[in-house]
């Protein structure tokens, strides 16, 4: 018996990177598995290839910034498979400005991606989740939620640091109604986004920052969830759990 038989996820930001590689862990686990994203074409794809492997899949169009997606996006979890067990907030965008050139517009959005996002999500699947008998969260935080990073970014930071308190905060509310919440905190992952970077000085300045000497892997973030959401965390609430090669025990 699989893990996650019997149960049903929802991922956000799943159309790539580390989304993509939970949503296939998971699935992988016996998970039933709705996969959502701003890119539908590309979320669509995704979707695609899980269920020729033999998956429970589908996808929706989501934005995490509104509260109606969000709403939407439970509704059909629960319509396609039954109940809503797992929540994995994923989705989330980054900026590389310093404080002086970031605008107001361009925090605000941050912002609500990353943070409020996050916020909607569990807001709007409490019920469910605390329904479910092991409902369960998993917010992706970061690094940078944690420390100063660069000293650029001060918009992803801030966002990711509330992302870290919020998790808490919320685990404490529900550490007795059978809903676990915790946080994993990735360091620097080889996904699409780096694309731009690799064979520059910016991508062997993330290797030469990370104390194992290489970029994380999405499939080693996916373990670190389909851990924290399976019955072997049945204790854990409230974690920070760092998956960074070494970054933040400097």
């Amino acid at each position: 018996m699989k893990r996650l038989d019997g149960r049903v996820a929802l991922v956000t930001g799943a159309a790539s990177g580390i989304g993509k590689a939970t949503a296939r862990r998971l699935a992988d686990e016996g998970a039933a598995v709705l996969l959502t994203d701003v890119n539908e074409a590309l979320g669509a794809t995704t979707t695609e290839e899980l269920t020729a492997s033999g998956a429970r899949t589908e996808f929706l169009r989501h934005d995490v910034t509104s509260e109606a997606d969000w709403e939407a996006a439970v509704a059909r979890a629960v319509e396609a498979f039954g109940s809503l067990d797992i929540l994995v907030n994923n989705a989330g965008m980054g900026d590389l400005a310093p404080i002086e050139e970031t605008s107001l517009a361009d925090w605000e959005r941050t912002i609500a991606i990353d943070q409020t996002g996050v916020f909607l999500g569990m807001k709007t699947a409490a019920a469910h989740l605390k329904a479910s008998g092991h409902g369960t969260v998993v917010n992706i935080s970061s690094i940078f939620g944690t420390s100063g990073g660069f000293g650029t970014s001060p918009a992803y930071h801030a966002a990711k640091g509330a992302v870290r308190t919020l998790t808490k905060n919320v685990a404490l509310h529900w550490a007795t109604d059978g809903v676990r919440v915790n946080s994993i905190h990735p360091g620097f992952i080889d996904t699409p986004i780096l694309d731009g970077a690799r064979g520059t000085p910016f991508e062997q300045a993330m290797i030469d920052l990370t104390p194992m000497g290489r970029l994380g892997r999405p499939d080693e973030i996916a373990a670190g969830v389909a851990y924290l959401v399976s019955d072997d965390a049945a204790f854990v609430t409230g974690l920070e759990l760092y998956i960074d090669g070494g970054y933040i025990a400097r």
